[in-house]
């Protein structure tokens, strides 16, 4: 039986300066496009999880709007070998903080348009989010 991992992690949003919506992108540090997320920790909720790694890794304290999707994959582990992954995603409003990435773990954080994002996620970012990114858009009363 293969060992399984969870992560989770948000579509993050709010409101700009301007009164228009804008979505948080980060480059990991592949240089691909991609949405905050991260492993579970011992003792957390799938929810907590998400919202704990967007802080980590944005530096934004968002809540929690609805779940969006679970992307499944297996991906082969050096030590483990196969690993079945669930990362399950969230629409999250960003609430406070100010834009920090963790340089750790990713390249750059920021925040655009619902038509840039989608944009950056087709020229740049992992397959696997498409569907993720079409959804929460369509959420948020965005279609592409």
């Amino acid at each position: 039986m293969n060992r399984k991992e969870i992560s989770a992690g948000g579509v993050v949003y709010r409101t700009g300066e301007d009164g228009k919506l804008q979505i948080q992108l980060i480059v990991d540090r592949y240089g691909k496009t991609t949405l905050a997320k991260g492993k579970m920790e011992d003792g957390e909720t799938v929810e907590q999880t998400a919202l704990r790694e967007i802080l980590e890794e944005t530096g934004m304290v968002g809540r929690i709007i609805e779940p969006v999707n679970i992307i499944a994959y297996t991906y082969q582990h050096a030590e483990f070998g196969p690993v079945d992954k669930e990362v399950h995603y969230y629409l999250v409003e960003a609430e406070s903080g100010d834009l920090q990435p963790q340089i750790e773990e990713i390249k750059g954080v920021d925040w655009y348009t619902p038509e840039e994002t989608w944009s950056r996620q087709q020229h740049s970012g992992y397959d696997n989010n498409d569907d993720i990114l079409r959804v929460a858009l369509n959420k948020l009363g965005i279609t592409v």
